[in-house]
């Protein structure tokens, strides 16, 4: 049997209603509605494991749910010298070449990279103005804790030469003089949409601020929602905005994901070009999602599940030698479906049990019927302060709001 290449493009914190051919008329996705529409299966019921970054990776690399052996929090990530899988281990034991471009939020990276792929990229990049503190406004202010910045100053550059930019470039330079008797992998964890909100044009002004849907709005006494969102609520102190700053911040995000989806068609563009894209399954998937104006909420919280931030987008195209019926599925996954589906491609026998299924009947048309529930997990103990990162965030740091003690934290 002849191994797929393996492409995973995967940004955090893309929320699953930010995307055109899923009825978002502000959503500038023409690559991913064009995947859809012609070689891929989009989920519109696509859930995460966790609402928390490292959690879900933890999850989707595994096949676990977040329970199995504890992975929860920012500190529990995968050790396979304390015999936890890694799907990028398992391929690349298996022979693939691995090359691994972005964030980690997965693996102790004091331990280093070489059981998990044959190239960690590392991008020349210039310093980050979404991090330059000056958005934030004084201590107490209304924007303070809003991670809103705007519009990026990209100079005389095509693009803002930010680490993902130069991680899908490196990409696309491995594309073109990949090794071309092994099979590939490549994976891009990428920074975006994540905020601080904020993004370069042409993506700044690609959304129509008026075609924007409604907001969900923090609803009359928070009652039936946990009381940590309203706590959240009241630090975050974003309660004054007006619509039309909210608007702003929305737009910023959605730019951000169309500035995520030009990158993925450029990927994708650069595989085609090699004589690699038939012979290559694409996974487009987000760790999860963000309130982005929610319940007047932004960025996410790590114990609450709202469909905001547990319900992502993930579109997977086979390679050609596999059967696809190219539409949108109403089928229920959950991202330890993702590993699953992998092994099925690559006709590789996990080590470890897993308890995701494979997509391969869903993508082929034969059934749009694959889980009757799909869970999200959080939670910690009493005491357990380690969870909500209350040592390592000091009071300044944005994320501030989420992690405060107290009763309105729902403890």
């Amino acid at each position: 049997m002849k191994r797929p290449h393996i492409l995973i493009f995967n940004p955090d914190q893309w929320r699953g209603d930010v995307v055109g051919h899923l009825g978002n008329p502000a959503a500038k996705t023409p690559n991913l509605d064009r995947l859809a529409a012609t070689n891929a299966v989009s989920f519109r019921w696509a859930f995460c494991q966790s609402p928390l970054c490292t959690a879900s990776r933890c999850s989707f690399m595994t096949g676990w749910y977040p329970h199995v052996r504890g992975h929860r929090t920012l500190y529990h990530m995968l050790r396979p010298r304390q015999g936890d899988p890694v799907l990028l281990k398992t391929l690349k034991d298996h022979g693939y070449f691995v090359w691994w471009g972005g964030k980690n939020d997965l693996v102790p990276a004091q331990h280093g990279f070489d059981d998990y792929c044959d190239v960690k990229f590392q991008p020349p990049t210039q310093p980050d103005l979404r991090f330059n503190p000056d958005w934030r406004g004084q201590p107490g202010g209304d924007n303070y804790y809003s991670f809103h910045y705007g519009r990026l100053d990209k100079g005389n550059a095509n693009v803002y030469r930010d680490s993902d930019w130069g991680n899908v470039m490196g990409a696309i330079e491995f594309i073109r003089n990949a090794p071309p008797d092994r099979p590939l992998c490549i994976y891009l964890p990428l920074n975006y949409p994540h905020p601080v909100y904020a993004v370069e044009e042409p993506y700044y002004s690609s959304i129509d601020r008026a075609r924007l849907p409604p907001r969900i709005p923090a609803p009359q006494g928070w009652e039936g929602k946990p009381r940590m969102l309203r706590g959240i609520h009241d630090r975050q102190n974003l309660k004054a905005w007006t619509e039309a700053r909210w608007s702003e911040l929305r737009a910023t995000y959605y730019g951000m994901c169309a500035r995520v989806d030009d990158q993925l068609g450029r990927v994708i563009k650069a595989l085609q070009e090699a004589g690699r894209y038939d012979d290559t399954a694409v996974f487009f998937f987000a760790d999860h999602g963000d309130f982005t104006g929610d319940y007047g909420l932004v960025e996410k919280a790590s114990n609450t599940f709202e469909d905001c931030l547990t319900r992502v987008p993930f579109l997977i195209k086979p390679p050609k030698s596999f059967p696809v019926e190219p539409r949108i599925s109403d089928a229920m996954v959950e991202l330890i479906d993702f590993p699953a589906t992998v092994f099925s491609l690559a006709g590789i026998e996990p080590a470890h049990t897993q308890f995701g299924r494979s997509l391969l009947p869903v993508l082929a048309g034969k059934t749009d019927e694959h889980r009757d529930a799909v869970f999200c997990e959080g939670g910690r103990l009493h005491g357990e302060t380690h969870c909500m990162k209350q040592e390592s965030t000091p009071p300044h740091d944005p994320h501030r709001p989420l992690l405060a003690k107290g009763r309105a934290a729902g403890r």
